[in-house]
């Protein structure tokens, strides 16, 4: 009665170290192409984020100048322009919440660089702990 082991071809043990060195190689080459779509993916995130986030600044440069400009003409009692500016400044000031707010949502949802690379590389590790299971 022939056994299975009968039946496979025998193979040298160089042929299956080169085949687990192959394995393994194009496992890290996944591993590498993941990392970089997902930093790619992240990269796309933060620099939105960042641009938000310059424009709010700017945004919020002007109310801080508006403001000034508001206290210097509240101070020397000019009538109408110093209730103009009050008006811009307050506009300005909603616009630069909205902005940072959106970039800083956008920053967060950036802070867990490659979540599934370092999945998968746990799962690699683990698989190599244990090849048999």
């Amino acid at each position: 009665m022939a056994t299975r082991h009968d039946l496979a071809p025998e193979r040298s043990i160089s042929d299956v170290l080169t085949d687990i060195v192959h394995n393994i190689q194009d496992i890290v080459r996944s591993e590498i192409r993941l990392a970089k779509t997902e930093v790619t993916e992240d990269w796309h995130q933060v620099r939105s984020g960042a641009v938000l986030l310059g424009i709010g600044v700017v945004v919020a440069a002007n109310c801080a100048f508006f403001l000034l400009l508001c206290l210097v003409d509240a101070l020397s009692l000019v009538m109408p322009p110093w209730a103009a500016a009050l008006v811009v400044a307050v506009l300005l000031g909603i616009a630069a919440i909205v902005l940072l707010r959106g970039a800083t949502t956008r920053l967060r949802r950036a802070s867990n660089p490659a979540p599934r690379t370092v999945a998968t590389l746990k799962e690699t590790v683990e698989w190599a702990k244990h090849p048999t299971k």
